[in-house]
């Protein structure tokens, strides 16, 4: 993708910038963009083939740029939410919008950028993404998806892995539990051993715990309970978004175990694809899910094509619409899924 394709990215954000600005049915307009226009335009977009597996693919700077500049939307979007609330002045329509088009763009963009700097080696990077992760108060997936689900992926110990038959619905709950204290074990994995006191000063999770509350708190002693509340469910709506695309990235896939007890190394094969060019755009190249497992510390900007990955018949928004009608979701995936397992095969 030329480098320029990477603004589109911020389009949306200022859609869902200008609605928290402005209020009314404004609110509307990023969810009906994201979730109406965005999947009506992929289904007459061909998204299989696209790019190239070149491993000499470089990343591309303006792709940082946008990075930073979705960073600082996100933050404003969170300010806005809590400066509209805080006038205390919003019908339940209007509050009701306000959120929604919050949590989306905390989970579309605040969640996707963080996953991208999470994964970055600088230390720099690394703390932003922690940053940027207050806002859908999910904290813990720094911990859980870099050191839990990278590594366990594909598998029946993976939370965020979705078993084929199972409803978005349930998968949440399991994914959102689980997740969470499997970040408590891994980051109790990392201190064992280490004193008590090591463990109330050096666990990451601990300090994310106490940073989220008292975040909430702070916001609901200055500016009110409902605006913390607001806060709150923006929040969750985010994180509920992050769920069910995770659920449509790895539904159904499962890694073969080996006579030894491990399981087979992670491969292209073990995660669903879309080289839908808008959905690539708007999520800085996240589509592209086979790349990034197999490579998890490729730079989004630089992951590649893979023809050998499962390749999802629409792109993330439609497959997010889709996911939330069980029955319809099953009866198109279940059935992608082996025409996939035929022709890889082939």
């Amino acid at each position: 993708m030329k480098s320029s394709g990477y603004a589109l990215a911020l389009v949306f954000p200022m859609i869902a910038v200008y609605g928290l600005w402005s209020g009314g049915w404004t609110t509307i307009l990023f969810p009906l963009a994201g979730f109406g226009l965005v999947p009506l335009i992929e289904l007459f977009v061909d998204g299989r083939g696209a790019g190239s597996s070149d491993l000499n693919v470089q990343h591309r700077v303006l792709h940082d740029v946008v990075i930073m500049m979705g960073f600082l939307m996100a933050w404003l979007g969170w300010f806005l939410l809590l400066g509209q609330f805080s006038q205390g002045s919003l019908g339940l329509v209007d509050a009701a919008g306000m959120v929604l088009c919050a949590g989306i763009l905390f989970g579309a963009l605040g969640i996707n950028i963080a996953h991208e700097l999470g994964h970055r080696r600088e230390k720099v990077f690394q703390n932003l993404s922690k940053i940027l992760l207050i806002l859908p108060l999910y904290m813990h997936f720094h911990i859980e998806h870099n050191r839990g689900h990278h590594r366990r992926m594909a598998t029946p110990e993976d939370p965020a892995t979705a078993r084929r038959g199972e409803t978005v619905y349930a998968f949440m709950v399991r994914s959102v539990i689980f997740g969470w204290l499997s970040a408590w074990s891994i980051e109790a994995h990392r201190l064992r051993g280490k004193g008590l006191m090591v463990h109330i000063l050096h666990n990451q999770m601990l300090r994310f715990q106490v940073i989220q509350v008292v975040a909430v708190t702070a916001v609901g002693l200055l500016l009110g309970g409902a605006v913390a509340a607001a806060w709150v469910a923006s929040a969750v709506l985010g994180f509920l978004l992050l769920e069910v695309v995770n659920y449509v990235e790895h539904y159904g896939l499962v890694r073969a175990k080996l006579p030894n007890g491990k399981y087979e190394r992670v491969s292209p094969r073990h995660s669903w694809n879309s080289d839908h060019p808008i959905s690539r755009a708007l999520l800085f190249e996240l589509p592209r899910h086979a790349d990034h497992h197999a490579h998890p510390a490729r730079p989004y900007g630089a992951l590649r094509h893979f023809s050998d990955a499962h390749q999802l018949p629409t792109g993330y928004s439609g497959m997010v619409l889709l996911a939330l009608v069980p029955p319809v979701f099953f009866r198109v995936m279940d059935r992608q899924l082996e025409t996939e397992r035929q022709r890889l095969a082939a």
